[in-house]
């Protein structure tokens, strides 16, 4: 008898038939700018990135892909952002279909709603605020991006980079100047490194938070607990992220700029390592410290429920405080006047000790793959997979072959939770109901 998949084990399946159809989509003749069939690995490594929403490439985006691939990369990542089951679900509503209690669940999982109820409509909200924000986003880059290039260029150029700023994701078309260049020549346009920014706050808060904010407004007394973590926790890491990024960089590559280069470049700099991937300055030419800064701020990752990645705002939050009322000997997490539950102190700390671990892990076996590279570039490198970020030092495009399918893996695990994919190879058993003798031993 065929065994039913769980909703985990369904997710994690969907991701990889998408990832194996953009493959098989981007290694035909027509994606590719030569003429000629791109390679397994790099089709699989691009299709992988771009439904992971990670942004990580080991070929240019504009000079490798035509106009065909460029379109299967943002399908890839429109997908991969909003949740397959998401856009699936809105298409049934379309069509006037029934949505059935599993389709509710699997919305349930896929989008981390805390409830089942209400399930259909915070879908139709997804899709139109995110339709709406990529349109507005897509709208003011092309007063940019249209003068620049042109109206049928700009236009794709506006639409391309707005889904890819609020998805998360990275990609960019610059390298028709320079490949790999990503933001660099904007480094100091306000208009577009705001509304780049914004894109991706927006986009890595997480649909629960919209909805939050949809319903109360700025009463912001009446937000659930998780809005208002979720938003203190962002802020707080946008600012000090910001005045740590111009501390550290100061005297490297904000230099020899003016104050609104530096006020701009420091911003993005601790923004888009929440999972986003753009750059405007060389990466590459980052100090140890802001190295250090951003794969900190890779790990941490945007919200739950979001385009974005890594161990999730609230996570962090719920360790910081279990640890501040360990110290304190005091019991139960306390925040906002609520107290949190025990399912998310446990949840929390395996989701943060899983990545942790899975992401030593992975360095330790890089490092012993790529000897000619220096460890921070190996970290640069594990924790932007793993936290679907997108931000490298440039060393992806050169690392071999073994280490490109270690961060195939890394970007797949990381986008759908490495604690889902965990659970999506266990079957759920009902435990046991005999307890075993309590035995204390030393710890610390």
């Amino acid at each position: 008898m065929t065994r039913r998949l769980s909703r985990v084990q369904t997710i994690a399946l969907g991701f990889l038939l998408i990832i194996a159809v953009g493959t098989i989509l981007l290694m035909l003749p027509i994606a590719s700018r030569s003429g000629k069939s791109t390679s397994f690995l790099n089709a699989l490594f691009t299709a992988t990135s771009s439904t992971c929403v990670t942004g990580l490439v080991v070929v240019d985006t504009y000079t490798n892909w035509t106009l065909f691939g460029q379109l299967v990369i943002l399908t890839l990542i429109q997908i991969g952002g909003l949740g397959f089951i998401s856009i699936g679900v809105f298409f049934s509503i379309f069509l006037k279909r029934k949505i059935g209690l599993k389709e509710r669940n699997l919305i349930q999982e896929s989008v981390n709603t805390l409830q089942i109820g209400g399930t259909v409509r915070l879908v139709r909200k997804i899709i139109f605020y995110s339709g709406t924000i990529e349109g507005i986003g897509a709208l003011l880059l092309m007063i940019r991006f249209v003068p620049r290039f042109g109206w049928i260029k700009g236009i794709w150029y506006g639409i391309f980079h707005s889904i890819s700023a609020f998805c998360n994701a990275g990609f960019d078309l610059m390298g028709q100047y320079e490949p790999y260049a990503s933001l660099t020549m904007y480094y100091d346009d306000v208009l577009i490194n705001l509304v780049i920014m914004a894109l991706i706050i927006v986009g890595g808060i997480g649909f629960i938070v919209w909805d939050d904010i949809s319903v109360h407004k700025w009463k912001v007394k009446k937000y659930m607990l998780h809005t208002k973590i979720v938003l203190t926790v962002t802020l707080t890491l946008i600012l000090a992220g910001s005045v740590c990024f111009y501390l550290f960089e100061r005297e490297n590559l904000l230099a020899d700029m003016d104050v609104k280069g530096q006020i701009l470049s420091s911003v993005f700099g601790a923004v888009t390592p929440r999972t986003a991937g753009f750059n405007t300055i060389d990466t590459g030419a980052y100090t140890e410290a802001t190295r250090l800064l951003t794969v900190l701020l890779m790990f941490i990752g945007g919200s739950p429920g979001s385009t974005a990645g890594g161990v999730k705002t609230t996570t962090m939050m719920v360790i910081l405080l279990y640890i501040w009322s360990s110290l304190r000997n005091k019991k139960g997490l306390n925040i906002f006047g609520r107290r949190l539950d025990e399912d998310s102190i446990k949840k929390a700390s395996t989701v943060f000790f899983i990545n942790l671990l899975l992401a030593s892990a992975a360095s330790l076996l890089m490092c012993g793959l790529e000897t000619g590279f220096p460890l921070s570039d190996i970290f640069m490198e594990v924790f932007s997979a793993i936290g679907t970020v997108g931000i490298s030092t440039g060393i992806t495009r050169d690392i071999t072959i073994w280490s490109k399918y270690l961060l195939i893996f890394l970007m797949y695990s990381g986008r759908i939770g490495s604690m889902s994919f965990a659970l999506s190879f266990t079957e759920k058993k009902q435990g046991s109901l005999v307890k075993l003798p309590i035995e204390r031993i030393t710890i610390g």
